[in-house]
């Protein structure tokens, strides 16, 4: 199994084309649904095929790294990411 970090998640978001219907290879993975992240398929926990991924280590220096992306991404989203777009769940 390969790890779920902020690494894989980050190289899985730039490929993400929100204007692209959402599937197992096009979806955010910093995205929620019901408080939930998704796994690396873009599944989320709940529906069927949903596979526990294999997280990395957390510690606070991460989190706050992690913190600052998830702010960064915030200020500057990719164009067509709105809620109700073809490549998110919400």
């Amino acid at each position: 199994d390969k790890l779920w970090d902020q690494v894989a998640k980050k190289d899985v978001y730039n490929k993400w084309d929100p204007n692209s219907p959402r599937s197992t290879r096009n979806f955010n993975p910093f995205e929620t649904f019901k408080g939930n992240s998704p796994d690396a398929s873009g599944i989320f926990p709940g529906e069927n095929r949903y596979k526990d991924p294999v997280r990395g280590d957390a510690n606070f220096q991460t989190m706050m790294a992690e913190r600052a992306d998830a702010e960064e991404r915030a200020a500057n989203p990719k164009p067509g990411d709105a809620p109700g777009c073809p490549g998110c769940k919400n």
